[in-house]
Protein backbone atom coordinates (compact mmCIF):
# COMPACT_ATOMS: atom_id res chain seq x y z
CA UNK A 1 0.00 0.00 0.00
CA UNK A 2 1.55 3.28 -1.06
CA UNK A 3 1.75 6.32 1.16
CA UNK A 4 -0.83 8.13 -0.94
CA UNK A 5 -3.51 5.50 -0.24
CA UNK A 6 -5.79 6.01 2.76
CA UNK A 7 -5.12 3.87 5.83
CA UNK A 8 -7.70 1.06 6.10
CA UNK A 9 -10.14 1.57 8.94
CA UNK A 10 -12.91 -0.48 10.45
CA UNK A 11 -16.40 0.92 10.56
CA UNK A 12 -17.93 1.01 14.05
CA UNK A 13 -20.79 -1.32 14.88
CA UNK A 14 -23.29 1.51 14.52
CA UNK A 15 -22.64 1.68 10.78
CA UNK A 16 -23.39 -1.98 10.14
CA UNK A 17 -26.65 -2.18 8.16
CA UNK A 18 -28.16 -5.28 9.73
CA UNK A 19 -31.74 -5.20 8.51
CA UNK A 20 -34.28 -7.96 8.33
CA UNK A 21 -37.09 -7.54 5.89
CA UNK A 22 -40.06 -8.11 8.13
CA UNK A 23 -42.90 -6.88 5.94
CA UNK A 24 -41.73 -8.00 2.53
CA UNK A 25 -40.68 -4.52 1.42
CA UNK A 26 -37.08 -3.88 0.42
CA UNK A 27 -34.74 -2.18 2.86
CA UNK A 28 -32.12 0.14 1.38
CA UNK A 29 -29.04 0.89 3.46
CA UNK A 30 -26.47 3.33 2.01
CA UNK A 31 -22.94 2.79 3.33
CA UNK A 32 -20.26 5.47 3.44
CA UNK A 33 -16.84 5.55 5.00
CA UNK A 34 -15.54 8.46 7.07
CA UNK A 35 -15.06 11.52 4.90
CA UNK A 36 -16.63 9.82 1.89
CA UNK A 37 -18.07 12.52 -0.37
CA UNK A 38 -18.69 10.37 -3.43
CA UNK A 39 -22.25 10.61 -4.62
CA UNK A 40 -24.37 7.56 -5.28
CA UNK A 41 -24.33 6.86 -9.00
CA UNK A 42 -27.91 7.99 -9.66
CA UNK A 43 -28.41 6.05 -12.87
CA UNK A 44 -24.79 5.72 -13.94
CA UNK A 45 -24.04 2.29 -15.38
CA UNK A 46 -21.73 0.14 -13.26
CA UNK A 47 -20.32 -3.36 -13.62
CA UNK A 48 -18.46 -5.88 -11.46
CA UNK A 49 -14.91 -7.16 -11.85
CA UNK A 50 -14.78 -10.34 -9.76
CA UNK A 51 -12.68 -13.27 -8.60
CA UNK A 52 -13.38 -16.33 -6.44
CA UNK A 53 -11.26 -18.98 -4.76
CA UNK A 54 -11.99 -21.92 -2.44
CA UNK A 55 -9.49 -24.09 -0.58
CA UNK A 56 -10.01 -27.30 1.38
CA UNK A 57 -7.55 -26.09 4.02
CA UNK A 58 -4.87 -27.90 5.97
CA UNK A 59 -7.00 -30.08 8.25
CA UNK A 60 -10.17 -31.27 6.54
CA UNK A 61 -10.31 -33.92 3.85
CA UNK A 62 -13.38 -32.59 2.02
CA UNK A 63 -14.34 -29.11 0.90
CA UNK A 64 -17.92 -28.42 2.00
CA UNK A 65 -17.84 -24.78 0.86
CA UNK A 66 -19.26 -23.66 -2.48
CA UNK A 67 -18.90 -20.29 -4.16
CA UNK A 68 -19.97 -18.49 -7.31
CA UNK A 69 -19.04 -15.19 -8.91
CA UNK A 70 -20.61 -13.81 -12.07
CA UNK A 71 -21.43 -10.46 -13.68
CA UNK A 72 -24.70 -10.17 -11.72
CA UNK A 73 -24.37 -12.58 -8.83
CA UNK A 74 -21.97 -13.28 -5.96
CA UNK A 75 -22.60 -16.04 -3.42
CA UNK A 76 -20.88 -18.15 -0.77
CA UNK A 77 -22.48 -21.24 0.83
CA UNK A 78 -20.86 -23.19 3.67
CA UNK A 79 -22.18 -26.75 3.95
CA UNK A 80 -23.00 -28.24 7.35
CA UNK A 81 -23.41 -31.89 8.16
CA UNK A 82 -20.13 -33.82 8.19
CA UNK A 83 -21.14 -37.40 7.40
CA UNK A 84 -24.51 -36.07 6.15
CA UNK A 85 -22.70 -34.47 3.21
CA UNK A 86 -22.69 -30.74 3.79
CA UNK A 87 -20.94 -30.46 0.43
CA UNK A 88 -24.16 -31.61 -1.28
CA UNK A 89 -26.20 -28.97 0.55
CA UNK A 90 -23.86 -26.11 -0.36
CA UNK A 91 -23.44 -27.15 -3.99
CA UNK A 92 -27.19 -27.64 -4.37
CA UNK A 93 -27.85 -24.15 -3.01
CA UNK A 94 -25.29 -22.60 -5.37
CA UNK A 95 -26.79 -24.44 -8.34
CA UNK A 96 -30.17 -22.88 -7.54
CA UNK A 97 -28.80 -19.42 -6.79
CA UNK A 98 -26.64 -19.19 -9.91
CA UNK A 99 -29.80 -19.02 -12.01
CA UNK A 100 -30.07 -15.41 -10.85
CA UNK A 101 -26.90 -14.49 -12.77
CA UNK A 102 -28.60 -12.38 -15.42
CA UNK A 103 -29.72 -8.76 -15.58
CA UNK A 104 -32.42 -8.64 -12.90
CA UNK A 105 -35.83 -7.20 -13.58
CA UNK A 106 -38.43 -6.30 -11.01
CA UNK A 107 -38.16 -6.83 -7.28
CA UNK A 108 -34.47 -7.35 -6.47
CA UNK A 109 -34.96 -8.71 -2.96
CA UNK A 110 -37.94 -10.80 -4.03
CA UNK A 111 -35.75 -12.63 -6.51
CA UNK A 112 -33.10 -13.25 -3.85
CA UNK A 113 -35.63 -14.58 -1.34
CA UNK A 114 -37.23 -16.77 -3.99
CA UNK A 115 -33.90 -18.33 -4.96
CA UNK A 116 -33.06 -19.12 -1.32
CA UNK A 117 -36.45 -20.80 -0.84
CA UNK A 118 -35.94 -22.83 -4.03
CA UNK A 119 -32.60 -24.01 -2.61
CA UNK A 120 -34.45 -25.04 0.55
CA UNK A 121 -36.99 -27.01 -1.45
CA UNK A 122 -34.36 -28.75 -3.56
CA UNK A 123 -32.39 -29.87 -0.45
CA UNK A 124 -35.66 -31.18 0.99
CA UNK A 125 -36.19 -33.26 -2.17
CA UNK A 126 -32.68 -34.72 -1.91
CA UNK A 127 -33.23 -35.69 1.72
CA UNK A 128 -36.50 -37.43 0.77
CA UNK A 129 -34.69 -39.34 -1.97
CA UNK A 130 -31.77 -40.32 0.28
CA UNK A 131 -32.54 -40.39 4.04
CA UNK A 132 -28.79 -40.64 4.73
CA UNK A 133 -28.63 -36.93 3.88
CA UNK A 134 -30.95 -36.06 6.76
CA UNK A 135 -29.16 -33.44 8.87
CA UNK A 136 -27.39 -31.73 6.02
CA UNK A 137 -27.74 -27.96 5.66
CA UNK A 138 -25.88 -24.92 4.40
CA UNK A 139 -25.37 -21.24 5.08
CA UNK A 140 -26.22 -18.81 2.30
CA UNK A 141 -24.85 -15.34 1.64
CA UNK A 142 -25.83 -13.95 -1.75
CA UNK A 143 -25.49 -10.55 -3.47
CA UNK A 144 -27.58 -9.85 -6.60
CA UNK A 145 -26.38 -6.86 -8.66
CA UNK A 146 -28.63 -4.75 -10.92
CA UNK A 147 -26.12 -2.18 -12.20
CA UNK A 148 -26.81 0.32 -9.40
CA UNK A 149 -27.10 -1.61 -6.16
CA UNK A 150 -26.93 -5.11 -4.72
CA UNK A 151 -29.67 -7.01 -2.97
CA UNK A 152 -28.25 -9.03 -0.07
CA UNK A 153 -29.78 -12.25 1.21
CA UNK A 154 -28.24 -13.92 4.25
CA UNK A 155 -28.72 -17.05 6.38
CA UNK A 156 -26.09 -18.50 8.73
CA UNK A 157 -22.56 -17.36 9.55
CA UNK A 158 -20.95 -16.71 6.19
CA UNK A 159 -20.42 -12.98 5.76
CA UNK A 160 -20.62 -10.08 3.31
CA UNK A 161 -18.43 -6.97 3.64
CA UNK A 162 -18.18 -3.64 1.85
CA UNK A 163 -14.80 -1.92 1.53
CA UNK A 164 -15.19 1.75 0.64
CA UNK A 165 -12.81 4.71 0.98
CA UNK A 166 -10.42 2.85 3.27
CA UNK A 167 -13.21 1.62 5.57
CA UNK A 168 -14.49 -1.94 5.87
CA UNK A 169 -18.08 -2.55 6.96
CA UNK A 170 -19.62 -5.89 7.86
CA UNK A 171 -22.95 -5.97 6.06
CA UNK A 172 -24.41 -9.19 7.48
CA UNK A 173 -25.07 -10.37 11.00
CA UNK A 174 -24.12 -13.92 12.00
CA UNK A 175 -26.99 -16.22 12.94
CA UNK A 176 -24.97 -17.97 15.64
CA UNK A 177 -25.21 -18.59 19.36
CA UNK A 178 -22.04 -16.62 20.09
CA UNK A 179 -23.35 -13.65 18.09
CA UNK A 180 -26.38 -13.57 20.37
CA UNK A 181 -23.99 -13.46 23.34
CA UNK A 182 -22.11 -10.59 21.69
CA UNK A 183 -25.36 -8.70 21.09
CA UNK A 184 -26.22 -9.13 24.77
CA UNK A 185 -22.81 -7.82 25.80
CA UNK A 186 -21.85 -11.07 27.53
CA UNK A 187 -18.73 -11.74 25.43
CA UNK A 188 -16.56 -9.78 23.01
CA UNK A 189 -15.86 -10.43 19.34
CA UNK A 190 -12.39 -11.69 20.24
CA UNK A 191 -13.76 -14.06 22.89
CA UNK A 192 -16.27 -15.48 20.41
CA UNK A 193 -13.41 -16.89 18.30
CA UNK A 194 -12.53 -19.37 21.06
CA UNK A 195 -15.95 -19.87 22.70
CA UNK A 196 -16.81 -23.56 23.25
CA UNK A 197 -20.15 -23.09 21.41
CA UNK A 198 -18.76 -21.08 18.50
CA UNK A 199 -19.87 -23.82 16.06
CA UNK A 200 -23.60 -23.51 16.82
CA UNK A 201 -25.61 -21.71 14.14
CA UNK A 202 -29.22 -20.72 14.73
CA UNK A 203 -30.30 -20.45 11.09
CA UNK A 204 -29.44 -22.52 8.03
CA UNK A 205 -31.04 -23.77 4.84
CA UNK A 206 -31.68 -27.44 5.67
CA UNK A 207 -34.77 -28.46 3.68
CA UNK A 208 -36.77 -28.97 6.89
CA UNK A 209 -37.13 -25.69 8.77
CA UNK A 210 -38.51 -22.74 6.82
CA UNK A 211 -36.05 -19.91 7.38
CA UNK A 212 -36.63 -16.25 6.56
CA UNK A 213 -33.36 -14.73 5.32
CA UNK A 214 -32.11 -11.27 6.20
CA UNK A 215 -32.79 -9.06 3.15
CA UNK A 216 -31.56 -5.55 2.36
CA UNK A 217 -30.05 -3.54 -0.47
CA UNK A 218 -26.81 -1.56 -0.68
CA UNK A 219 -26.26 1.42 -3.00
CA UNK A 220 -22.93 1.12 -4.81
CA UNK A 221 -20.45 3.62 -6.22
CA UNK A 222 -17.36 3.26 -8.41
CA UNK A 223 -14.37 2.11 -6.37
CA UNK A 224 -16.39 0.02 -3.93
CA UNK A 225 -15.20 -3.50 -3.22
CA UNK A 226 -17.56 -6.30 -2.16
CA UNK A 227 -16.24 -9.28 -0.20
CA UNK A 228 -18.12 -12.50 0.60
CA UNK A 229 -16.52 -15.33 2.58
CA UNK A 230 -17.13 -18.45 4.64
CA UNK A 231 -16.26 -18.49 8.32
CA UNK A 232 -12.98 -20.19 7.49
CA UNK A 233 -11.73 -16.69 6.64
CA UNK A 234 -13.65 -14.28 8.88
CA UNK A 235 -13.33 -16.68 11.81
CA UNK A 236 -9.57 -16.12 12.04
CA UNK A 237 -9.01 -12.70 10.39
CA UNK A 238 -10.27 -9.59 12.16
CA UNK A 239 -11.69 -6.60 10.32
CA UNK A 240 -8.40 -4.69 10.40
CA UNK A 241 -6.56 -7.55 8.70
CA UNK A 242 -9.32 -7.95 6.11
CA UNK A 243 -9.21 -4.23 5.36
CA UNK A 244 -5.45 -4.33 4.95
CA UNK A 245 -5.66 -7.08 2.32
CA UNK A 246 -8.70 -5.62 0.53
CA UNK A 247 -7.00 -2.24 0.23
CA UNK A 248 -4.50 -3.46 -2.37
CA UNK A 249 -4.33 -5.37 -5.63
CA UNK A 250 -6.85 -6.72 -8.07
CA UNK A 251 -9.73 -9.04 -7.08
CA UNK A 252 -7.62 -12.03 -8.20
CA UNK A 253 -4.76 -10.92 -5.95
CA UNK A 254 -7.12 -10.22 -3.06
CA UNK A 255 -8.78 -13.67 -3.04
CA UNK A 256 -5.42 -15.45 -3.12
CA UNK A 257 -4.03 -13.34 -0.25
CA UNK A 258 -7.22 -13.71 1.79
CA UNK A 259 -7.13 -17.50 1.55
CA UNK A 260 -3.40 -17.59 2.23
CA UNK A 261 -3.69 -15.30 5.24
CA UNK A 262 -6.57 -17.36 6.65
CA UNK A 263 -4.57 -20.59 6.48
CA UNK A 264 -1.47 -18.96 7.93
CA UNK A 265 -3.61 -17.59 10.77
CA UNK A 266 -4.50 -21.17 11.72
CA UNK A 267 -7.87 -21.73 10.08
CA UNK A 268 -8.90 -25.37 10.49
CA UNK A 269 -11.92 -25.05 8.17
CA UNK A 270 -12.46 -24.79 4.43
CA UNK A 271 -11.84 -21.26 3.17
CA UNK A 272 -13.86 -19.61 0.39
CA UNK A 273 -13.54 -15.97 -0.69
CA UNK A 274 -15.30 -13.94 -3.38
CA UNK A 275 -14.16 -10.38 -4.18
CA UNK A 276 -15.78 -7.99 -6.68
CA UNK A 277 -14.80 -4.42 -7.61
CA UNK A 278 -17.45 -1.92 -8.69
CA UNK A 279 -16.30 -0.13 -11.86
CA UNK A 280 -17.82 2.49 -14.12
CA UNK A 281 -19.36 1.60 -17.44
CA UNK A 282 -21.13 -1.45 -18.73
CA UNK A 283 -19.62 -4.91 -18.74
CA UNK A 284 -18.19 -6.03 -22.09
CA UNK A 285 -19.50 -9.55 -21.46
CA UNK A 286 -16.07 -11.19 -21.65
CA UNK A 287 -15.95 -12.12 -17.95
CA UNK A 288 -16.70 -15.80 -17.41
CA UNK A 289 -18.57 -16.89 -14.26
CA UNK A 290 -16.50 -18.70 -11.63
CA UNK A 291 -17.74 -21.77 -9.77
CA UNK A 292 -15.51 -22.89 -6.88
CA UNK A 293 -15.50 -25.35 -4.00
CA UNK A 294 -17.80 -28.35 -3.68
CA UNK A 295 -20.07 -27.10 -6.44
CA UNK A 296 -17.17 -27.33 -8.89
CA UNK A 297 -15.80 -30.65 -7.58
CA UNK A 298 -18.84 -32.96 -7.31
CA UNK A 299 -18.98 -35.88 -7.72
CA UNK A 300 -15.77 -36.57 -5.84
CA UNK A 301 -16.44 -38.57 -2.68
CA UNK A 302 -14.94 -41.78 -4.07
CA UNK A 303 -12.31 -40.30 -6.33
CA UNK A 304 -11.13 -37.43 -4.16
CA UNK A 305 -11.43 -33.75 -4.90
CA UNK A 306 -9.09 -30.91 -5.54
CA UNK A 307 -6.53 -30.71 -2.76
CA UNK A 308 -5.33 -27.67 -0.93
CA UNK A 309 -3.72 -25.03 -3.10
CA UNK A 310 -1.72 -23.83 -0.08
CA UNK A 311 0.18 -26.86 1.16
CA UNK A 312 1.45 -26.83 4.71
CA UNK A 313 2.56 -29.28 7.35
CA UNK A 314 -0.95 -30.83 7.50
CA UNK A 315 -2.00 -30.71 3.87
CA UNK A 316 -3.36 -33.84 2.25
CA UNK A 317 -5.56 -36.67 3.48
CA UNK A 318 -6.25 -36.55 7.23
CA UNK A 319 -8.66 -39.49 7.15
CA UNK A 320 -12.26 -39.83 8.23
CA UNK A 321 -12.91 -39.60 11.97
CA UNK A 322 -16.05 -39.89 14.00
CA UNK A 323 -17.24 -36.41 14.98
CA UNK A 324 -17.86 -35.45 18.58
CA UNK A 325 -21.41 -34.20 19.02
CA UNK A 326 -21.69 -30.66 20.32
CA UNK A 327 -23.63 -29.89 23.47
CA UNK A 328 -26.42 -27.41 22.76
CA UNK A 329 -26.81 -25.00 25.72
CA UNK A 330 -30.05 -24.92 27.66
CA UNK A 331 -32.49 -22.27 26.51
CA UNK A 332 -31.56 -22.52 22.83
CA UNK A 333 -34.67 -23.81 21.07
CA UNK A 334 -33.07 -24.76 17.76
CA UNK A 335 -29.43 -24.88 16.78
CA UNK A 336 -27.34 -26.79 14.28
CA UNK A 337 -23.90 -28.06 15.35
CA UNK A 338 -21.99 -26.65 12.39
CA UNK A 339 -18.85 -28.56 11.42
CA UNK A 340 -18.65 -30.88 14.46
CA UNK A 341 -15.16 -30.70 15.92
CA UNK A 342 -13.33 -34.01 15.65
CA UNK A 343 -10.11 -34.82 17.55
CA UNK A 344 -7.94 -34.06 14.54
CA UNK A 345 -9.50 -30.65 14.02
CA UNK A 346 -9.40 -29.83 17.70
CA UNK A 347 -5.62 -30.02 17.62
CA UNK A 348 -5.51 -27.00 15.30
CA UNK A 349 -8.58 -25.06 16.44
CA UNK A 350 -8.04 -21.69 18.14
CA UNK A 351 -7.79 -22.11 21.88
CA UNK A 352 -8.96 -19.63 24.52
CA UNK A 353 -6.19 -17.81 26.37
CA UNK A 354 -5.26 -19.58 29.60
CA UNK A 355 -5.96 -17.72 32.86
CA UNK A 356 -3.05 -15.72 34.27
CA UNK A 357 -1.19 -16.14 31.03
CA UNK A 358 0.70 -12.90 31.66
CA UNK A 359 1.84 -14.25 35.05
CA UNK A 360 3.20 -17.41 33.43
CA UNK A 361 5.08 -15.35 30.86
CA UNK A 362 6.49 -13.10 33.58
CA UNK A 363 7.54 -16.13 35.63
CA UNK A 364 9.21 -17.71 32.59
CA UNK A 365 11.12 -14.50 31.89
CA UNK A 366 12.18 -14.33 35.54
CA UNK A 367 13.45 -17.93 35.45
CA UNK A 368 15.44 -17.28 32.29
CA UNK A 369 16.97 -14.12 33.74
CA UNK A 370 17.76 -15.96 36.97
CA UNK A 371 19.54 -18.76 35.13
CA UNK A 372 21.53 -16.22 33.12
CA UNK A 373 22.50 -14.35 36.29
CA UNK A 374 23.65 -17.55 38.06
CA UNK A 375 25.65 -18.59 34.99
CA UNK A 376 27.23 -15.14 34.75
CA UNK A 377 28.08 -15.11 38.47
CA UNK A 378 29.66 -18.57 38.23
CA UNK A 379 31.71 -17.54 35.20
CA UNK A 380 32.88 -14.36 36.91
CA UNK A 381 33.82 -16.27 40.08
CA UNK A 382 35.88 -18.69 38.02
CA UNK A 383 37.76 -15.87 36.28
CA UNK A 384 38.71 -14.36 39.66
CA UNK A 385 40.59 -17.57 40.52
CA UNK A 386 42.69 -17.44 37.36
CA UNK A 387 46.11 -15.72 37.18
CA UNK A 388 48.66 -15.04 34.48
CA UNK A 389 51.89 -13.06 34.05
CA UNK A 390 52.25 -10.39 31.40
CA UNK A 391 53.92 -7.06 30.82
CA UNK A 392 52.44 -3.61 31.23
CA UNK A 393 54.38 -0.47 30.31
CA UNK A 394 57.66 -2.45 30.25
CA UNK A 395 57.21 -3.99 33.71
CA UNK A 396 56.23 -7.59 34.53
CA UNK A 397 52.77 -7.69 36.17
CA UNK A 398 50.64 -10.45 37.73
CA UNK A 399 47.07 -10.28 36.41
CA UNK A 400 43.93 -11.82 37.89
CA UNK A 401 41.39 -13.04 35.35
CA UNK A 402 41.70 -14.61 31.92
CA UNK A 403 43.99 -13.48 29.15
CA UNK A 404 41.11 -12.79 26.77
CA UNK A 405 38.61 -10.08 26.08
CA UNK A 406 35.22 -9.27 24.63
CA UNK A 407 34.23 -6.06 22.82
CA UNK A 408 33.81 -3.48 25.55
CA UNK A 409 34.48 -6.00 28.36
CA UNK A 410 37.85 -6.45 30.17
CA UNK A 411 38.14 -9.93 31.69
CA UNK A 412 41.39 -9.31 33.65
CA UNK A 413 42.87 -6.68 35.99
CA UNK A 414 46.39 -6.02 37.34
CA UNK A 415 46.84 -7.73 40.72
CA UNK A 416 50.57 -7.23 41.58
CA UNK A 417 53.28 -5.15 39.91
CA UNK A 418 56.87 -6.45 40.19
CA UNK A 419 60.21 -4.65 39.82
CA UNK A 420 61.25 -6.87 36.94
CA UNK A 421 61.84 -4.78 33.84
CA UNK A 422 61.08 -6.28 30.47
CA UNK A 423 64.13 -4.75 28.75
CA UNK A 424 66.45 -6.45 31.27
CA UNK A 425 65.14 -9.90 30.38
CA UNK A 426 66.52 -12.14 27.67
CA UNK A 427 64.86 -12.03 24.30
CA UNK A 428 63.24 -15.40 24.95
CA UNK A 429 61.90 -14.46 28.39
CA UNK A 430 60.67 -11.08 27.16
CA UNK A 431 58.79 -12.71 24.28
CA UNK A 432 57.20 -15.24 26.60
CA UNK A 433 56.03 -12.51 28.97
CA UNK A 434 54.57 -10.48 26.11
CA UNK A 435 52.53 -13.50 24.99
CA UNK A 436 51.36 -14.12 28.56
CA UNK A 437 52.28 -16.94 30.95
CA UNK A 438 49.35 -18.82 32.51
CA UNK A 439 49.62 -19.73 36.19
CA UNK A 440 47.76 -22.34 38.22
CA UNK A 441 47.24 -19.96 41.13
CA UNK A 442 48.67 -16.82 42.74
CA UNK A 443 51.63 -18.61 44.33
CA UNK A 444 52.53 -20.12 40.98
CA UNK A 445 52.38 -16.68 39.37
CA UNK A 446 54.70 -15.25 42.06
CA UNK A 447 57.20 -18.06 41.51
CA UNK A 448 57.22 -17.26 37.81
CA UNK A 449 58.01 -13.61 38.58
CA UNK A 450 60.76 -14.60 41.05
CA UNK A 451 62.36 -16.77 38.38
CA UNK A 452 62.29 -13.89 35.90
CA UNK A 453 63.86 -11.58 38.50
CA UNK A 454 66.74 -14.00 39.03
CA UNK A 455 67.39 -14.20 35.31
CA UNK A 456 67.21 -10.50 34.52
CA UNK A 457 70.45 -8.68 33.73
CA UNK A 458 71.99 -6.06 36.07
CA UNK A 459 71.20 -2.51 35.04
CA UNK A 460 74.14 -0.65 33.36
CA UNK A 461 76.02 1.93 35.56
CA UNK A 462 75.19 5.59 34.89
CA UNK A 463 78.42 7.46 34.11
CA UNK A 464 77.13 10.81 35.34
CA UNK A 465 76.11 9.26 38.65
CA UNK A 466 79.61 7.74 39.02
CA UNK A 467 81.27 11.12 38.50
CA UNK A 468 79.04 12.77 41.06
CA UNK A 469 79.84 10.00 43.50
CA UNK A 470 83.63 10.65 43.11
CA UNK A 471 83.40 14.44 43.66
CA UNK A 472 83.62 15.89 47.19
CA UNK A 473 80.40 17.67 48.07
CA UNK A 474 82.07 19.58 50.98
CA UNK A 475 83.84 22.95 51.04
CA UNK A 476 87.75 23.25 51.35
CA UNK A 477 87.66 26.02 54.05
CA UNK A 478 88.73 29.66 54.24
CA UNK A 479 92.04 30.42 52.36
CA UNK A 480 92.01 34.16 52.61
CA UNK A 481 95.78 35.16 53.16
CA UNK A 482 94.93 38.39 54.91
CA UNK A 483 93.54 36.61 57.94
CA UNK A 484 95.72 36.16 61.00
CA UNK A 485 97.04 32.63 61.38
CA UNK A 486 96.43 32.76 65.09
CA UNK A 487 92.80 33.78 64.80
CA UNK A 488 90.37 31.32 66.27
CA UNK A 489 87.72 30.16 63.72
CA UNK A 490 84.09 31.07 64.38
CA UNK A 491 82.12 28.25 66.01
CA UNK A 492 79.14 29.08 63.81
CA UNK A 493 80.91 28.32 60.57
CA UNK A 494 80.10 25.02 58.96
CA UNK A 495 82.40 22.06 59.22
CA UNK A 496 84.97 22.49 56.49
CA UNK A 497 86.27 18.93 56.60
CA UNK A 498 85.94 17.20 53.26
CA UNK A 499 83.33 14.41 52.90
CA UNK A 500 82.80 11.61 50.47
CA UNK A 501 79.55 9.84 49.46
CA UNK A 502 79.19 6.05 49.45
CA UNK A 503 78.44 4.42 46.10
CA UNK A 504 74.75 3.47 45.46
CA UNK A 505 74.16 -0.25 45.41
CA UNK A 506 71.38 -1.67 42.97
CA UNK A 507 69.18 -4.28 44.37
CA UNK A 508 67.30 -6.24 41.78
Amino acid sequence: MTSSEPEPTVAPDATRPISTNGNGGPDTVPIAGPGDTRPVTGGQALHLQFAALSDVGRVRKDNQDSGYAGPWLLTVCDGVGGAARGDIASSTAVQQLRRLDEPPAGDLLGQVAGAIHRAHDRISELVDEDPALNGTSTTVTVALFDGQQVGIGHVGDSRAYLYRSGTITQLTRDHTFVQSLIDEGRITEEESRTHPHRNLILKAVDGIHETEPDLFTIELAPGDRLFLCSDGACGVLDDARLADILSTGTPDYAVVELVRASLEAGSSDNVTCVVADVAEGSSNGDAMPLLVGAAAELPRRSGGGIGSLFRGHRSGDTGEMEPVRANIPDGVGFAIPKDPIDPEQARYAPQPPKPFGWLRKLLAIGIVLGVLWVASAAAYSWTQRQYFVKDRDGVVVIYRGVDAGLPGVDLASAYETSKVQLDLLSEHDAGTVKEGIDADDLDHARRIVDGLAERQEAPPADESDSQDDEESPGDTGNTDPTESPTETPDDTQPDESPTTSAPVAFTP
